[in-house]
C-alpha cells in the first residue's frame, strides 16, 4: 500500500499533542460499559440541528423527511464503522503509532495532506455549529423579550443580543482547559432532552386541536436541502474513534453504536414530523418560536439559550486545538481565540435563516467529513483485500457524498440568498 512507508517512518511519528477529538471529559480512568457508550454517542451527536427539522419537513414533505432521516442515519453509521475498521486494520500492522483521532487516521493514511483535509473540515464544521448556536440565542432572546420593539439602543434586537453575548463568550473561550467546562456538557444534554420532550408534547396537543394540511413529498428542488439538514443533525463522526477506544467490550461497539443511531433516528423523525404536523405551513425555521409566549414556552426557549451559550466554548475547542497546533506550536494563544470568536459572531450576524444555514454547513462540510473521507480512507487501506462489491460500495459513497456536497451547497445558498426561488 502506498501509505505504508510514510506512516511507518520514525520521522512521521504522530505528535503527542491533544487532537481535535480529545474527549471533553479527559481520559477515562475506566473503560466504558455499553450503556455509557450508548449515552456518549447520544451526547456526541444530538445538538441544535434538531430544532430545524420541523421546518425542513415542511419543505421536503413529512414522508420524505422521515425516509431521509432514516437513510442518513444508516449511511452515517456505516461510515463511522468504516473509520473503526480502518483504524483497527492499521493498528494491527507493525510500525504504526497509536491512532487516537480522525486527524491521526488521516495522517496515517495520506500523510500531511490527510491531516490537513481533516483539520480543515473539523474547523469549518465546528465553527459552523457555533455560528448556528449564536443565531439561535440571538433570535430567541429577541423573540422572547423584544418582539414589540424594532431597535434597542439603536441596534436591531438580534444584533444587540449577539453583541451582548460577545464579552461573556470571550471570557468563557479564554479558559485553557476543558476540565472546568466539562460539567456544562452534562447540563446541556439534560436541558436538550427536557426541552425536546416538552416541545413534542406541545406539538401533539396542538395537532389534536387543529388538523393541518400536510405535504407528504416535496419537489426534487429541495432534496439536497433536506439532506444537508439531516447530515448536519447526525454530525458526530469525529468522536467515534475516541469513543471506541474507551469502550470496554470493543467487539460489541458496533452493536451499541447501531442501537444509539437507531434511537436518535427515531427521535429525530418523531420530532420533525410532530413539529410539522402541529403547525403545517406556519412552521418556522426554529420550531420553538412557534410555541408562542407562554411561561412554559419561554422557559424552554431560555433553557435552550443557556444550553447553547455554555456549549459554545466546548464546540469551539477543536478549532482552537487545530489553530494552536499549526500556528502556535501547540501552545495556548489567547488573542487567536478572541479573533476566532469575533469572526464567528460576525458571521452569525450576516446569516438570515437558521435552518438554511445548517443545511449549508451540512451539505458543504459535514458530508465531506462524514461520508467522503471515511469511505476514501477505507478504500485506500483495504483496496487490495476487498472484492469488487466492497470497492464499488466505497466508490459509490464517495460519489454520492460529492454530489450532495456540490448540489446541496448550491441549493442551500439559493435558499439563503434567493429564498423565493427555492
Amino acid at each position: 500500500m502506498g501509505f505504508e512507508k510514510e506512516a511507518s517512518s520514525s520521522s512521521y511519528t504522530l505528535p503527542p499533542l491533544p487532537t481535535e477529538d480529545t474527549p471533553l471529559l479527559g481520559k477515562a480512568s475506566h473503560l466504558s460499559s455499553e450503556p455509557k457508550t450508548f449515552a456518549n454517542v447520544f451526547i456526541a451527536i444530538v445538538g441544535a440541528g434538531v430544532l430545524g427539522l420541523p421546518y425542513t419537513f415542511k419543505k421536503t414533505g413529512w414522508v420524505f423527511g422521515v425516509l431521509m432521516i432514516l437513510a442518513v442515519s444508516i449511511l452515517t453509521y456505516h461510515c463511522m464503522m468504516l473509520l473503526v475498521y480502518t483504524r483497527r486494520k492499521l493498528e494491527s500492522l507493525r510500525g504504526y503509532s497509536k491512532i487516537n483521532s480522525f486527524g491521526d487516521l488521516g495522517f496515517t493514511v495520506c500523510g500531511s495532506i490527510g491531516r490537513i483535509a481533516v483539520d480543515v473540515m473539523i474547523v469549518l464544521s465546528q465553527a459552523g455549529f457555533c455560528v448556528s448556536y449564536l443565531m439561535f440565542v440571538a433570535n430567541t432572546l429577541a423573540y422572547v423579550f423584544n418582539s414589540p420593539f424594532s431597535t434597542i439602543l439603536g441596534f436591531k434586537p438580534k444584533t444587540f443580543y449577539l453583541w451582548s453575548c460577545l464579552p461573556f463568550q470571550l471570557g468563557l473561550n479564554s479558559i485553557p482547559t476543558l476540565t472546568h467546562l466539562a460539567p456544562l456538557s452534562i447540563f446541556a444534554d439534560v436541558v436538550d432532552l427536557g426541552a425536546m420532550g416538552i416541545v413534542m408534547v406541545e406539538d401533539v396537543m396542538i395537532f389534536m386541536e387543529q388538523q393541518q394540511v400536510l405535504l407528504a413529498f416535496g419537489g426534487l428542488n429541495v432534496l439536497f436541502y433536506g439532506l444537508g439538514v439531516a447530515v448536519y443533525a447526525f454530525e458526530g463522526i469525529g468522536m467515534v474513534l475516541p469513543l471506541e477506544s474507551e469502550t470496554r467490550n470493543k467487539e460489541k461497539f458496533g452493536r451499541t453504536l447501531g442501537l444509539s443511531m437507531a434511537f436518535i433516528a427515531l427521535m429525530y423523525a418523531s420530532f420533525g414530523a410532530l413539529g410539522y404536523f402541529a403547525f403545517g405551513d406556519e412552521t418556522k425555521d426554529i420550531i420553538t418560536t412557534n410555541l408562542g409566549k407562554s411561561l412554559l414556552s419561554n422557559f424552554v426557549q431560555l433553557g435552550l439559550c443557556v444550553n447553547l451559550f455554555f456549549t459554545f466554548p466546548l464546540m469551539m475547542n477543536p478549532v482552537y486545538e487545530v489553530f494552536e497546533r499549526r500556528f502556535c506550536q501547540g501552545q495556548y494563544c489567547l488573542w487567536q481565540r478572541w479573533i476566532v470568536v469575533l469572526a464567528v459572531s460576525l458571521l452569525a450576524l450576516s446569516v438570515p435563516n437558521f435552518a438554511d444555514f445548517i443545511s449549508l454547513v451540512g451539505s458543504s462540510v459535514c458530508v465531506i467529513l462524514g461520508f467522503v473521507l471515511p469511505a476514501l480512507f477505507h478504500l485506500m487501506v483495504f483496496k487490495d483485500e476487498m472484492g469488487y462489491g466492497g470497492l464499488i460500495l466505497d466508490a459509490v459513497i464517495i460519489a454520492i457524498g460529492l454530489i450532495i456536497a456540490v448540489s446541496g451547497t448550491w441549493s442551500s445558498l439559493l435558499a439563503i440568498f434567493m429564498p423565493v426561488r427555492v
